[in-house]
């Protein structure tokens, strides 16, 4: 039989912040204990953003990746506008935003919805794999640490996994 301490019920466990509740998160009387965005103190944590070099690093990813994408004759279709710097400006913003940076993108664009906004377009495993092929070489050039290289890779893989709409040539 198991005993149970007696002493104050433990907090309602409703709030999540990923799959840890905000109520396991934190120590009472120790600022910031236990919570990912905050360090020993209540001091604010570097955003992922910021710790890969805030918007240049985004710049110099979406600049490499678009190089690719001009010249891609799977890809550059998707794009209607002539030029490239509109979409351009609108990855680097989703980006920045979705790693800690600046929420532009949401202000001016609202809720990103990418399966919605790619939905006009046919996404099957070659675009995927193309898109990804192009990605590889933006993160490549920006020599990242091997722990940070690792994290933004797997968030654009998944990504581009979840985006596929068609499985047609």
């Amino acid at each position: 039989m198991v005993r149970r301490a007696s002493g104050p019920a433990a907090p309602p466990r409703t709030a999540t912040e990923g799959s840890v509740r905000v109520s396991e998160m934190t120590t009472p009387g120790v600022p910031g204990e236990g919570r990912p965005d905050l360090l020993r103190g209540g001091v604010p944590a570097a955003s992922f953003f910021d710790q890969i070099g805030g918007h240049e690093t985004f710049v110099r990813l979406v600049d490499v990746f678009y190089q690719g994408v001009a010249e891609d004759p799977v890809l550059r279709p998707m794009y209607p506008e002539e030029d490239l710097e509109p979409a351009k400006r609108r990855l680097t913003m989703f980006l920045e935003q979705y790693w800690g940076g600046p929420g532009t993108y949401s202000a001016e664009r609202g809720h990103p919805r990418l399966r919605m906004r790619h939905m006009p377009y046919k996404v099957n495993p070659e675009a995927r794999d193309r898109w990804l092929a192009h990605m590889r070489t933006g993160v490549d050039a920006l020599g990242l640490p091997p722990l940070q290289e690792a994290t933004l890779w797997d968030y654009l893989e998944r990504a581009a996994h979840s985006l596929v709409n068609s499985f047609e040539d």
